[in-house]
């Protein structure tokens, strides 16, 4: 019997794979994907979304992608896998999601395809649209020259190409790599970590899509698990998982404090450095060594 069936669910309710039937529209990621399609609508050429590690880039990424038809965009993403990349690489890869059926292996006639290309898309009353992905792995200062170059490819009065860089804080340096490109970032949004609201919006959320028929956790859960993922998501994912698997185990019902409190245990997260925590966090456990130290002084 899997946990699945114990709870009554119809499918895992906090796997980190992509799905979109899980994706939740909170207010900081609904007001990143209004900025970027703006830059995008509005031909302003270079966007960029900023975030830490599982804030949710990818599946805002996705999600943006989703949200770029057909017959209005000719768009692609991106995935920037290692640092290794080269400018040949960008281009021809480029050349080829945007529609140049067989790439020239010399780069001044692949960007002579590229821009015709373009220019048949404009053509046809739609807007080239590429989305990058992990783009802090752009760690060179030749491949900020050639997003650069992909930039100047427009016709009077109208960019051809618009861009979407998806990455790390990170990023900032790669940008910093090219001023020239730097400036022409037109749209910049940063994703931060969760609230605890949002944290249990985004729980209850993600249990409905799942088939849950009631609420999984203890009303003090939350909180501990906002507390303990630093409001990450992917995080909460992993540790909202585990409480579930954990409580099965033991036969419960929900998932209590204890569960919490064993899995952020488990997990490594009980032993963060200070700076890595949430400032809440931080607060209540120096209020509470100031306390415990004045019971001491106390007591002599």
């Amino acid at each position: 019997m899997s946990y699945l069936k114990h709870y009554g669910l119809d499918r895992e309710p906090f796997s980190n794979a992509p799905d979109a039937r899980f994706y939740f529209n909170s207010d900081q990621h609904s007001q990143a994907l209004l900025r970027l399609m703006y830059a995008v609508d509005s031909n302003k050429g270079l966007a960029v979304l900023v975030g830490g590690v599982g804030t949710g880039k990818t599946t805002l990424a996705r999600r943006m992608l989703d949200n770029l038809p057909e017959e209005c965009y000719e768009s692609s993403l991106l995935v920037m896998v290692h640092s290794g990349i080269t400018p040949e690489w960008i281009l021809t890869r480029i050349a080829f999601q945007l529609g140049v059926k067989e790439p020239a292996g010399d780069r001044l006639k692949l960007l002579k395809q590229l821009y015709s290309r373009l220019l048949e898309i404009e053509d046809e009353g739609r807007r080239a649209v590429v989305l990058i992905d992990e783009a802090q792995m752009l760690q060179s200062r030749e491949l900020m020259e050639e997003f650069r170059g992909l930039l100047n490819l427009e016709i009077p009065g109208k960019k051809l190409l618009n861009i979407v860089f998806f990455g790390l804080p990170e990023l900032e340096d790669c940008l910093a790599l090219d001023e020239p490109l730097a400036q022409r970032v037109a749209v910049k949004y940063h994703l931060r970590s969760m609230t605890v609201d949002a944290t249990t919006s985004y729980i209850k959320y993600r249990l409905q899509v799942a088939g849950a028929r009631h609420m999984l956790y203890d009303e003090k859960v939350i909180p501990l698990v906002h507390r303990y993922a630093g409001g990450v998501p992917r995080l909460i994912n992993t540790i909202c998982d585990n409480c579930l698997f954990e409580a099965y185990l033991c036969k419960m019902d929900k998932v209590d404090s204890r569960i919490a409190h064993s899995v952020a245990g488990d997990l490594g997260l009980l032993q963060q450095p200070l700076s890595e925590l949430p400032r809440d966090r931080v607060k209540d456990d120096l209020d509470e060594i100031e306390a415990m130290l004045e019971r001491l002084e106390q007591r002599h």
